[in-house]
């Protein structure tokens, strides 16, 4: 340029470099890196300082080459100014842009970096929106949290209590009966009636089920009603679940007061609950410490049905012969007797101590009760049809319901 006398471009050029390097030293202070030597304006920090002035994130290199110049302090601001830069992204996201602080140091900027990655906020977050009247970003909140509710619902199946309550709380109730109906779906299967009544209705099973499965007792008569009406089997999974759960009440109770009754009633309880041992267990106690002959009466029947069903008959008789010594005019132990013998096949000697159970007290339907258990429990094919010959043979009209086994017997014999 000198050659060609261009000196007016000259004097531009240099006015420009000496702009330049001015807005390079004014940079250099804004962004505290006044320490860094280099002033020339191919400088790699000139590059990076004019890029944050542009309000653009730098690069990994771009902060690493920072870190090597210890220029912690201009890191420092750049870090400041991409967390203010996601914070407005933010507030544009979530709605909370009349929320006039910008600062990172901001409760605000933190809550929504959570909303943003968690699928519910806290309880001060949400009074926090409230406070500042932020109703749409409450809205979001809500709508994010419902979304993922929705899609705790398709993959497990089960929602908590809380989160049941919150969507109650928001009026969700399509949300809710989704969450029901899959929650009930995986309880039928769990105890086994998806196979066993595939249309079963959700009222009132699915609040049965959702109470075994929180351990809390059911109501005895609507459990014994849905048994009568064949909407539940006496051996299901349920009825079991309640029996165990009864058991282990009376168990409690037995520690908590020391009343001696619930002794006979846990253990029944056990027993129903498929599990004979435990009755055992909580009968082997030493009756010689208890005064009432009727309460001895009681322990020793129900623990001579459990040796019963661990086909232990010699002990059973045992258990029921004490059991009349102590209260002869109950029926139970007789029918007890009455059940053994018809386990042992001695159909004889059983009609014999079920009609001194009937003597004693006992109903009729109450010993049918009792043969129609020995039928159930028993595992052996033949001695069924054999006690069925011998009771339709006996009174063809009474025991009718004995005419299923003999075509089991048959079925099996094709």
């Amino acid at each position: 340029m000198l050659n060609h006398e261009l000196f007016e471009t000259i004097e531009i050029f240099e006015q420009q470099e000496s702009t330049k390097q001015a807005e390079f030293t004014e940079l250099k202070s804004k962004y505290q890196a006044s320490k860094y030597p280099d002033i020339s304006l191919a400088s790699k920090l000139y590059q990076i300082l004019q890029k944050l002035d542009a309000n653009k994130k730098l690069n990994y290199e771009e902060i690493y080459w920072l870190e090597q110049q210890r220029l912690t302090e201009t890191i420092a601001i750049a870090n400041e100014l991409e967390q203010k830069r996601e914070f407005a992204a933010l507030k544009t996201k979530y709605k909370a842009n009349q929320y006039e602080d910008s600062s990172p140091a901001s409760y605000l900027y933190l809550l929504l970096k959570r909303l943003d990655t968690e699928k519910q906020l806290s309880e001060d977050d949400i009074k926090f929106l409230i406070k500042y009247q932020l109703t749409e970003t409450i809205e979001i909140v809500d709508d994010k949290y419902a979304y993922s509710l929705k899609i705790k619902i398709e993959s497990v199946g089960i929602l908590s209590d809380s989160e049941l309550e919150w969507l109650n709380k928001k009026g969700h109730q399509d949300i809710i009966i989704l969450a029901q109906q899959k929650h009930f779906t995986i309880l039928k299967s769990k105890y086994g009636l998806i196979l066993t009544n595939p249309t079963l209705s959700i009222d009132p099973f699915y609040k049965i089920m959702v109470k075994l499965e929180k351990k809390e007792r059911l109501d005895i008569l609507l459990v014994a009603q849905l048994i009568e009406q064949k909407l539940l089997s006496r051996d299901g999974k349920i009825a079991v679940a309640h029996y165990r759960l009864e058991a282990e009440f009376y168990e409690q109770e037995i520690k908590r007061t020391g009343h001696k009754w619930d002794i006979p009633t846990a253990s029944s309880y056990w027993r129903k609950a498929n599990e004979p041992e435990q009755a055992l267990k909580i009968t082997n106690l030493d009756l010689g410490k208890i005064r009432e002959g009727n309460l001895k009466s009681a322990i020793l029947v129900t623990r001579g049905a459990a040796f019963r069903d661990m086909d232990n008959l010699a002990d059973a008789e045992s258990c029921a012969r004490k059991a009349m010594n102590y209260q002869p005019n109950s029926y139970q132990p007789y029918t007890l007797m009455g059940a053994i013998s018809y386990d042992r096949g001695d159909y004889a000697e059983g009609d014999y101590w079920f009609e001194q159970a009937i003597q004693r007290g006992a109903k009729t339907e109450d010993i049918d009760d009792e043969l129609k258990r020995v039928f159930r429990s028993t595992k052996d094919e033949n001695k069924r049809h054999e006690a069925a010959e011998y009771l339709l043979k006996k009174d063809s009209q009474r025991y009718a319901w004995a005419k299923s086994y003999l075509k089991k017997s048959s079925d099996n014999g094709k």
